[in-house]
């Protein structure tokens, strides 16, 4: 007898940035767009809001992290977090 397969849940990618950072703009268009491609889930983090955020990544704003672990810092790259919401 076959089991059914179970769909896994969907990846989420979390964008830590903040207001008027112009990186975190841009990685907004590649991470909202990849995430579309892939049916990932997007969200949004604002590091003035969360003080423990800004303690560990003020400097290294935009962060993205996939499914909680860190992936990428400063600037994203397209394929790179394809293949890390593939995986």
């Amino acid at each position: 007898m076959d089991t059914p397969q179970t769909p896994s849940a969907p990846r989420t990618v979390t964008l830590i940035g903040k207001p008027g950072c112009h990186l975190c703009d841009d990685a907004r268009v590649v991470v909202t767009a990849v995430c579309r491609e892939l049916g990932a889930v997007l969200e949004e983090k604002d590091i003035e809001q969360d003080a423990e955020l800004h303690r560990r990544y003020w400097e290294q704003i935009p962060v993205v992290l996939v499914d909680g672990a860190q992936h990428d810092f400063w600037r994203v790259d397209a394929d790179r977090l394809r293949t890390a919401l593939t995986r």
